[in-house]
């Protein structure tokens, strides 16, 4: 009869004692685990034990002496032990690199440790010492877990059906250009995949033709073949997006050659193109003005301890009144609406200072703070819409937030028109003439049309994105051909019909037979698969300048593209296999 046993992870473990020096056993917890080959068995009696012991290791041990069994029992426990202190080490820098740390901070968190275990433990003091945590070594750990993450990424895209790429550049605080390539990638049974594909270093120029060289060599590298790129999105920017020369142009034209029947998709950042829309507004006479004040009472310590005695003095319910990024309309907005909310002590506070600001009793100026209030804090909710941690899977539902934000802009055109204010309340407590609102209502209507021309890419995709979204209710007539017949086949099944609205869109078109909508099915990838926007590389580029400030300007590349790739990573990295490697390695040695 064989014991009951099972498979356990012995790696990573600290192991008590040795329980039997007879059977190679030691004990965890009170539980016998087998040091060879870590198969616990159930229950801690000599019978088990033997049992297992002659099954799978008499053949190699049993010519061992008592002694000899014990000396190869105590080698194996502190194999064991020497790879959960490695193990221990790993998940440190990890940590260290996903928190963005420097790495020489290995060292204050092993002191914690070491203080922490001879107050709680003191017997295994010992173990956490052994930990080794120099910034040397967390080096080395950081880039043995980005090589990690970057092997499991290659393998996860050997199974993509089709994949997409979000491309941004910028610089970082040494003036070194950083192209960051993210990628997208949709295998048959739907699981999508989202992962930085590289951080590309550019010492020289960055036109075009240098992009598209880094460009290629990520894909190479990554072995991701061309003709599954399905869409790249971008910022806009002329390298990128030039008729002629740009890079999205070139990428194009390597497709073609590969399959000349196969057609990208280029997206603009909704972002990017959202942010744009303060030039559209003409309201630099107010931002200009309020930029100043705040300056005013920011630029001197004096000032601002002042002002913030006072609003706590008067219970305004604002603590302060904070700088803004002139790049950023979340930013921005709350700005202005604290400005519009603090107007009245401001203008105190100022006049008391010998630094009146006129633009405070203009009713006119006043008027278009107000506005301009009111339509930064709606754009504010649009981008606040499109940032959610969740959206990134579906542009449809990206440029659904977009076009109800077009939307309200109209409404709140045609209402201006007639004098109704009611989605406008900041602008409805100031007073305004008829050519105000005449005018507010113009300035709804120019920024209507600039985003309905910014969205014409998003736009072009509106009956393709429908059809992925809602595909019982999309016209078949619209439909591209080749999926016209699979779509009412679709369409008629009441079944499916019920299954698509109780369970999420990805798992609807997993669960769809291949064989009988494949069109469909690889139409419905190609969409899903798209970035809506390039969010995820501004968020890296914050991580980076984090990073690489001027306070940790010497990282090197290869390093800020490890902390990168370690940040951003959904993918857990395989420390079992590390430890391994390392074992390996120091064996070699």
């Amino acid at each position: 009869m064989s014991a009951k046993k099972r498979k356990v992870d012995i790696e990573g473990r600290v192991f008590n004692k040795i329980w039997t020096a007879k059977y190679l056993f030691t004990d965890i917890q009170g539980n016998a685990v087998c040091l060879v080959c870590g198969t616990q068995v159930a229950v801690l009696k000599d019978y088990n034990l033997n049992c297992h012991f002659v099954t799978k290791h008499e053949e190699k041990y049993k010519n061992l002496s008592d002694e000899e069994r014990a000396r190869v029992a105590d080698a194996l426990l502190a194999n064991a032990n020497r790879d959960a202190t490695v193990k221990t080490s790993f998940v440190i820098a990890h940590k260290i690199a996903w928190r963005s740390k420097p790495f020489s901070d290995g060292e204050f968190v092993k002191e914690c440790l070491v203080d922490a275990a001879a107050l709680m433990c003191p017997e295994k003091k010992g173990a956490y010492e052994n930990v080794s945590l120099p910034r040397r070594t967390v080096t080395r750990r950081v880039e043995d877990i980005a090589e990690n993450l970057e092997l499991q990424l290659k393998e996860k895209a050997a199974e993509f059906d089709c994949f997409s790429l979000a491309l941004d550049e910028s610089c970082d605080v040494r003036d070194t250009a950083q192209l960051l390539i993210f990628l997208r990638g949709i295998t048959n049974d739907f699981q999508i995949t989202e992962e930085l594909a590289s951080m590309q270093s550019m010492k020289g120029t960055t036109t075009g033709k240098d992009l598209m060289t880094e460009v290629n060599a990520c894909l190479d590298k990554l072995k991701l073949e061309w003709d599954k790129l399905a869409g790249v999105t971008t910022d806009g920017c002329p390298n990128l997006t030039g008729k002629n020369v740009g890079l999205l142009k070139r990428m194009q034209d390597k497709v073609t050659e590969i399959n000349p029947e196969q057609k990208l998709t280029f997206l603009h950042c909704i972002i990017h193109q959202e942010v744009l829309r303060k030039t559209v507004l003409k309201m630099n006479h107010v931002v200009d003005v309020v930029t100043k004040v705040v300056h005013f009472i920011r630029a001197r310590a004096l000032n601002h301890r002042q002002l913030v005695a006072l609003l706590e003095d008067s219970e305004s319910g604002h603590g302060d009144v904070g700088y803004h990024c002139a790049v950023r309309w979340l930013s921005l907005g709350k700005v202005l609406k604290n400005v519009w909310d603090l107007r009245v002590q401001i203008q105190d506070f100022c006049a008391k200072k010998g630094h009146d600001i006129p633009e405070f009793s203009d009713d006119e100026w006043v008027a278009d703070l107000g506005f301009t209030v009111d339509v930064t804090s709606l754009m504010n909710e649009l981008n606040a819409k499109l940032q959610c941690k969740g959206l990134f899977v579906f542009v449809h539902q990206m440029y659904s937030a977009a076009k109800a934000f077009m939307r309200k802009l109209e409404l709140l055109s045609s209402q201006v028109k007639e004098k109704v204010l009611t989605h406008l309340p900041t602008l409805k407590a100031a007073t305004k003439s008829a050519d105000h609102l005449q005018k507010y209502s113009e300035m709804l209507d120019a920024l209507h049309c600039e985003f309905s021309r910014r969205f014409q890419d998003f736009k072009n995709l509106e009956s393709e994105m429908l059809l992925v979204s809602s595909p019982f209710n999309c016209s078949v007539e619209k439909a591209p051909s080749d999926v016209q017949m699979e779509l009412i086949d679709l369409q008629s099944d009441s079944l499916l019909s019920d299954h698509f609205r109780s369970v999420s869109l990805l798992h609807f078109y997993s669960s769809l037979k291949e064989e009988s909508f494949p069109h469909l099915r690889r139409h419905t990838q190609r969409i899903l698969v798209l970035f809506g926007s390039t969010y995820v590389c501004e968020q890296t580029f914050l991580v980076m300048k984090f990073n690489k400030s001027k306070h940790r300007s010497s990282i090197t590349d290869e390093h800020l593209s490890a902390v990168l790739r370690i940040a951003t990573s959904d993918i857990q990295p395989d420390f079992n296999a590390l430890v391994q490697a390392q074992s390996r390695l120091d064996y070699s040695h």
